[in-house]
């Protein structure tokens, strides 16, 4: 049998395995129109959720009194996929990912401004050495003028505001809900590429793009369920390893070998959201152990 922390250290490996299969078939379907690969995102995704709503739910799953803030949720998220679903296809793997690493150092602004929450002199320093870290990694496509550089930045701005909605919304909402509106949201504005050409995929290829809604759906889950069983703290690190799978997939499938700018700049954004996670945890149990001594 095992324990909370060692579920949660499967659950974050399985979901970290789950994402990176997600984007590398992302990175695969260039061929298709993102409309059409975020449909499949979408409408799979609903089908997985539909699968775990419990069963007294069935009837009312969809009732909601924060409809608001799921819509602001939504809108945030849909930016960020798209945006990571261009850079996946534009940019090195690696790249991508390490970028995506930045997202925690973007919470921590927004959490200023959304959240009143104080931040600290070493959150303030890890904010700085991300910064510099993400500079690191897009410094040859400024110079170039290499636009889709910026893409995996929006995702960071789009998947911070995520992170806060959703701390919000959990509050009161079942993470399938949550998750749910999301795929539901993704559908609908897939519908909306309709007219900008869709391709017909034959067996393989639409079984392999389904594949994006059923990974990213359970990813989602797994990723809740390691935060459930286990400290943020201990299994965060877990995360890190999308960025070896994104070297290992990027060099034998697409002949990618991240540069040396890269991986220094991959490891600043780590430390940077490393000390973050850290910081956030001893301020939580500061709090805690203040409210228990009153």
């Amino acid at each position: 049998m095992l324990s909370k922390n060692q579920l949660g250290f499967l659950y974050m490996f399985m979901s970290v395995c789950a994402f990176s299969i997600m984007d590398i078939i992302v990175k695969w379907s260039i061929e298709y129109p993102i409309g059409q690969v975020l449909f499949f995102r979408g409408f799979f995704g609903i089908i997985f959720y539909f699968c775990i709503i419990p069963r007294d739910r069935l009837h009312n799953f969809y009732l909601t009194k924060r409809a608001g803030l799921h819509f602001l949720r939504c809108l945030s998220g849909l930016i960020a996929l798209v945006a990571i679903f261009i850079a996946l296809r534009s940019l090195p793997l690696a790249t991508v990912v390490s970028i995506s690493f930045a997202a925690p150092i973007f919470t921590t602004i927004f959490s200023i401004f959304l959240l009143n929450e104080k931040v600290g002199l070493f959150r303030w320093l890890a904010v700085l050495v991300g910064f510099i870290g993400i500079l690191v990694i897009t410094e040859p496509g400024i110079s170039s003028l290499n636009i889709y550089y910026v893409f995996p930045i929006i995702f960071c701005l789009g998947l911070s505001y995520v992170a806060i909605a959703i701390r919000q919304l959990s509050t009161s909402e079942p993470v399938w809900l949550i998750s749910f509106y999301f795929s539901l949201a993704i559908t609908l504005l897939s519908f909306l590429t309709i007219p900008q050409g869709w391709i017909m995929p034959d067996l393989r290829d639409f079984l392999l793009l389904s594949m994006i809604g059923i990974f990213g759906g359970v990813a989602n889950l797994w990723l809740s369920q390691s935060y459930k069983y286990s400290e943020v703290s201990l299994v965060t690190p877990l995360k890190y390893l999308a960025l070896v799978f994104a070297i290992f997939f990027g060099y034998f499938i697409w002949n990618e070998i991240p540069t040396i700018k890269t991986l220094f700049g991959a490891a600043l954004v780590i430390i940077s959201t490393m000390i973050i996670f850290r910081r956030e945890i001893y301020q939580k149990k500061n709090i805690t152990s203040k409210t228990i001594n009153d």
